[in-house]
This record gives structure tokens, sequence and C-alpha cells, in this order.
């Protein structure tokens, strides 16, 4: 899902780097407000963990493999505003230190798995959580959202790529198909770690309200 160099046209990268810069300002602002100095380590152990996850990759079908994308983890365990620091990140990281998705395509990659993956997640994670009381209920809704946000990044990186030329019936058949897979393992991975965090007694206030949004 990360998009290299030369696959988007100028008007679309640069639409998409607009939108994730506004979007990584108003997500510190909004940290700041709500995170202690003792809070802002736990970032940095949610950065290091999924960076170092998504360096695992699973088999799909096809000998096709996907790795976590960990939007809707970071949003479950950190909120919306923290876990777009965090993805974009880790992005960051991957860009520039090993040259995993283009320059001039981080701000889509930023919008589409940082931005798009994580408010997606978010906006999902209240209503399903509600729908089944208890902890049952977080950790489905923490699998459905996973696989939601893995669908709608791969959904916005098909639109970007249809706006620069590529045929959007070519394209996003392909995305969402292999990812609709990849989301699934998505899903297992955030819903175990969520469960295991549960079952050791620690609980945000963003799990026991069944609404990151508010946070």
């Amino acid at each position: 899902m990360h998009i290299p160099d030369g696959f988007l046209d100028a008007k679309t990268w640069v639409s998409a780097t607009v939108i994730s810069t506004g979007a990584l300002g108003y997500s510190i602002a909004k940290t700041r407000e709500q995170l202690s100095d003792r809070q802002v380590p736990r970032l940095g152990v949610m950065a290091a963990f999924i960076f170092a996850a998504q360096m695992v990759n699973f088999p799909i079908a096809g000998g096709t493999s996907g790795h976590l994308l960990g939007a809707a983890l970071a949003t479950a365990l950190l909120g919306p505003w923290s876990a777009v620091i965090v993805l974009a990140t880790v992005l960051m990281i991957q860009c520039f230190v090993f040259q995993d998705g283009g320059l001039t395509a981080l701000g889509a990659n930023i919008l589409n798995m940082g931005v798009v993956g994580v408010l997606v997640s978010a906006g999902l994670y209240g209503p399903l959580s509600r729908l089944v009381k208890g902890k049952t209920g977080v950790v489905l809704a923490s699998f459905a959202a996973s696989w939601a946000s893995v669908m709608a990044a791969a959904f916005m990186t098909g639109a970007e790529l249809a706006l620069s030329g590529i045929p959007f019936a070519v394209v996003l058949p392909a995305m969402l198909g292999v990812h609709a897979l990849i989301g699934i393992g998505e899903g297992v991975i955030t819903a175990a770690v969520v469960l295991a965090v549960l079952n050791a007694g620690f609980s945000p206030n963003w799990l026991r309200k069944g609404d990151v949004c508010s946070e």
C-alpha cells in the first residue's frame, strides 16, 4: 500500500500532502492538550511496535503477502489523534531511511494509512463496541474496525492512482481484493493485542467508554 514515486501526478500528491499536513498539525495540537509529559513515551513505544510489526509479513492467497497497518491498534490504545502522529512517524521513517514509499507520495501514504485509516477505525469503534456489552464487544469492535481501516486505506490508494491516470476499473478491484484478506489478518492481530491489554487490567478511557472519537 506504500505508493512509490512516479505513480501519482502532481495535482494528486500535492493535494494529499496539504491535507495530511493539516491533519497531522491538528493531531499534534489535540495531543498536546490531552497528554501529560509522562504519557508521551507511550507514543514512542507504540510507534516502535508498529514499525517492527510491519516488518513481519503473513502469506495471502495467490503468492502475495501482507503486514500489519496498525491504524486501528494505535487508535484503540492511544486515541485517534495520537494514533495519527504514530502512523505518520512510522511512515516517515520507512520513507526516509528504508525508501519504503516515495518521497513525493509520502503525504498520500500518510493520508491513506495514518489519517483515513485512523479516522475510519475511530468512527466505527464506538458504535460497534456498544452492540455487544463488555470485553467481547470491545474485541469484536477492534476486529471490525481494523478490517474497515485497511479497506478504507486501500480504497483511498486506488482512488489516488485512478486520479493519476490508472484505470479505476483495474486498480480498485486489485487493491480491494487482496486487502480484504489482509484486513482479516489485521483484525485478528489487533483484537488479540486489545484482548491481552484488557486481560492485563489496562483500560484506557477510550476503551472503557467505547468512543475513541471523544478523546
